[in-house]
């Protein structure tokens, strides 16, 4: 049944046929994820333009079909389903006529090409944002109290983790007091919510020795674990303390994972908005652990940064919910990052 669905969706015949208004960097992108994704049911039919001496040119596959004052005819000609606008102010004039009166006709859908990236890539381009995304993404009252609601929710999943984990805890914690010397539990500062640093607990996966010259990123398969720490990292058993950071506030069971100070410090100088995924608490899971292989450098901070940026911005009951089926998934199958 699953791969005839993807064949179906990703059939060239078949799927949403989308236009493209722009010939720009973030246009091309936006037809590069596209592509990419077969089975997301859009076809991308080419790109329009306000240069002349652009049209017939190939930007990626689909070229440059029309101008933009032929919107209406190609739209007509092609039958376009979706007009995605990724045009700016850098060439050319915005073909607000044009767009109006197909918005109004009601023959086509219009959307603006941020919004479209998002929902097909689940995710924030980060050199496309700009502050005025931030503020216009705010949500007001009603992000106060559905916040209330998830946070009720969080710490019932949390308090129900820890009594259904304790005994996986208590084995845990004798096989690392019989593997290795040292303390059961692991105490590392994080950067939590308005950047204010909390003290996160996790059952030590490696040799007391493991920063002995100073804070190093963390590797999947790191040298300075212990045997037991491979096994608990491998079946997530590390994480089980941490319900009781989520218990005492300190986290959500979802949100972006929190980082250690030296490395936001040095993140924030590297990344722009890096220092916006603490406007919401951190979490044991996320939606970047979930669509992010693993990983340990400062390009991957910035690609994790893009989900978790879409994550605050369309944070939600729902995408809790998936988020943690997708993890429960990951644990049981070993599935995922």
């Amino acid at each position: 049944m699953g791969p005839a669905i993807h064949w179906v969706l990703g059939h060239p015949d078949l799927g949403e046929r989308i236009l493209i208004v722009g010939s720009g960097p973030f246009a091309i992108e936006i037809a590069r994820e596209t592509l990419g994704r077969p089975d997301a049911g859009f076809r991308v039919i080419g790109f329009v333009d306000s240069d002349p001496a652009l049209v017939g040119q190939s930007l990626i596959n689909p070229k440059v079909i029309g101008l933009t004052s032929e919107l209406r005819s190609i739209v007509k000609k092609e039958n376009i389903d979706r007009i995605v606008v990724a045009i700016g102010d850098r060439r050319g004039q915005f073909p607000t006529q044009e767009l109006l009166r197909l918005s109004l006709s009601g023959d086509v859908s219009i959307e603006e090409s941020a919004s479209f990236y998002e929902r097909l890539t689940g995710r924030v381009l980060l050199d496309m944002i700009r502050p005025s995304w931030l503020i216009f993404s705010s949500r007001g009252q009603r992000a106060r109290i559905n916040e209330l609601s998830r946070v009720i929710m969080h710490r019932a999943i949390a308090l129900t983790g820890a009594l259904l984990s304790l005994p996986i805890a208590i084995v845990t914690a004798i096989l690392i007091k019989i593997d290795s010397r040292g303390s059961v539990l692991y105490m590392q500062e994080r950067v939590g919510k308005n950047g204010r640093v909390f003290t996160l607990m996790k059952f030590r996966s490696m040799r007391v020795d493991a920063e002995k010259d100073g804070p190093v990123w963390a590797k999947t398969e790191d040298q300075r674990m212990t045997r037991v720490g491979r096994i608990i990292r491998k079946i997530r058993a590390d994480e089980i303390p941490q319900f009781w950071n989520i218990l005492r506030g300190d986290m959500n069971f979802v949100g972006p994972r929190p980082e250690r100070p030296h490395f936001v410090s040095q993140l924030a100088q590297e990344i722009p908005f890096y220092e916006q995924r603490h406007l919401i608490p951190p979490g044991l899971t996320g939606w970047a652990q979930i669509k992010y292989p693993y990983g340990a450098s400062i390009e991957d901070a910035k690609q994790k940064l893009q989900y978790d940026l879409y994550y605050i911005k369309n944070q939600s009951l729902t995408l809790d919910a998936t988020i943690l089926f997708e993890t429960v998934k990951t644990i049981l199958f070993g599935r995922g990052t």
